[in-house]
């Protein structure tokens, strides 16, 4: 059985050098104006999907398929980046729900895909481990919720450094 890693996806990092992602609006005057930022989603894997970091774009091989669950995940709400000595950092601006999910045997999950949905390759950035969920903790008929974390320079979800 492949097991699922987490880390940046390695194309993320070239697709950041060629300006393949809006996180934020850029305000007019800087060198490039970005007016609009992009659309992100979280996509939730099966803990036997085997994602890794050379995972270059959202696809539904090894998603779940509960109900209650819409293939391509959810929308992420964002806000703009921000930056804090040198780190900057973005976290999505709440909380991730899915109601009447089950999420255990053949579509227990361990696993979230941050992808841009508005790119038309629907661009990876980045794989979260979720971690073992107990059978008693996994929802079956219920809500699945991914909490997000503070969005500062310690623990926002997307850190570069």
């Amino acid at each position: 059985m492949a097991s699922n890693t987490a880390g940046v996806c390695t194309t993320f990092r070239k697709d950041l050098l060629n300006g393949s992602h809006a996180f934020g609006a850029q305000a007019a005057g800087s060198a490039r104006t970005i007016t609009t930022r992009d659309v992100f989603a979280l996509a939730l894997y099966r803990v036997t999907s085997g994602l890794g970091t050379s995972v270059t774009s959202y696809g539904a091989t090894g998603e779940t398929t509960s109900s209650g669950y819409t293939a391509g995940g959810a929308t992420c709400a964002t806000t703009d980046p921000a930056a804090s000595g040198n780190t900057a950092y973005w976290t999505p601006s709440a909380s991730i729900s899915w109601t009447n999910v089950t999420m255990t045997g053949s579509n227990a999950v361990d696993q979230a895909l941050l992808y841009n949905s508005s790119s038309t390759a629907k661009l990876a950035i980045a794989q979260f481990l979720l971690g073992t969920v107990d059978v008693g903790q996994a929802p079956s008929a219920g809500t699945f919720t991914l909490t997000m974390p503070t969005n500062d320079q310690t623990t926002g979800l997307i850190r570069i450094t």
